[in-house]
C-alpha cells in the first residue's frame, strides 16, 4: 500500500466515522466530489496543504493521517517470518518525520531496514542537526523528493535514487518541497540491537 492509499483510506475511515458524506466533506474544505473519490481510493495524490485542510475538517492533527489504523493491525503467529505492511507502526522521528522498523522485534540481525515518511516543512521547522555513528548506510528514494546532506556537499535525490555511503560522514536528509516523501534506508550495523539486547536483561 503506498502512501496516497494508505491516507486516503485513513480519511474515508475519519469521514465515515463522523458520519459525513464525501458531498459534505467537499462543501466543507472546497475540494470536488470526483477528486475526493480518486483520493480516498489512492487514485490521486494530494498537496499537503489540501491534507491539512481535510484533517481540520475532520478535526484531527495532520499527524493522525500518517497512523495505522489499530483495528488493521493483523496478528501473526510469532514463527512468521513476514513482516506484513499493515503490522507496521510508525514512531514520531522529529516534528517532519515519521519511520516504521521493517524488522520483528528482538530479531538478531546485524541491518536495520526502516522506512521513513517525510513531511514538507512546517512554519516552525527545526534546524537540520547532522549526525554521525559508526558502519554504513544505504538510501533508497521512494517516492517524493528529499535533500541529502553529507558532509559539506548537499544532494537533491528524486525516486529511484540510492546511496550507498560511510555512516561515520555527518549527515542529514530533509523534505523541502510541498509533498509528502518516502525513502527506504538500511544501516549496518544494526544501531537498536545494543538497546534491545540491554531491555532483554
Amino acid at each position: 500500500m503506498n502512501t496516497s492509499t494508505a491516507i486516503g483510506a485513513k480519511v474515508k475511515s475519519l469521514r465515515i466515522g463522523k458520519e459525513m458524506t464525501i458531498k459534505q466533506l467537499s462543501e466543507a474544505c472546497g475540494l470536488s466530489v470526483g477528486f475526493l473519490s480518486q483520493f480516498e481510493r489512492g487514485i490521486s495524490s494530494i498537496a499537503i496543504d489540501s491534507l491539512e485542510t481535510i484533517a481540520n475538517v475532520l478535526e484531527v492533527p495532520l499527524s493522525e493521517l500518517f497512523m495505522e489504523m489499530e483495528n488493521e493491525i493483523r496478528i501473526e503467529e510469532p514463527e512468521d517470518p513476514i513482516m506484513h505492511g499493515m503490522e507496521l507502526i510508525p514512531s514520531k522521528a522529529s516534528t517532519q518525520m515519521y519511520q516504521y522498523i521493517l524488522k520483528h522485534p528482538h530479531t538478531d540481525y546485524a541491518l536495520l531496514p526502516r522506512l521513513y515518511t517525510l513531511l514538507p516543512p512546517s512554519e516552525d521547522e527545526e534546524i537540520l542537526e547532522m549526525y554521525s555513528h559508526k558502519g554504513e548506510e544505504f538510501l533508497f528514494v521512494l517516492e517524493g523528493t528529499i535533500t541529502l546532506y553529507l558532509e559539506d556537499r548537499k544532494y537533491v535525490m528524486y525516486p529511484g535514487d540510492s546511496i550507498h555511503f560511510n555512516s561515520s560522514k555527518r549527515h542529514n536528509w530533509t523534505n523541502k518541497t510541498t509533498r509528502i516523501a518516502r525513502i527506504l534506508t538500511v544501516n549496518s550495523p544494526n544501531p537498536l540491537k545494543k538497546k534491545e539486547e540491554s531491555e532483554e536483561t
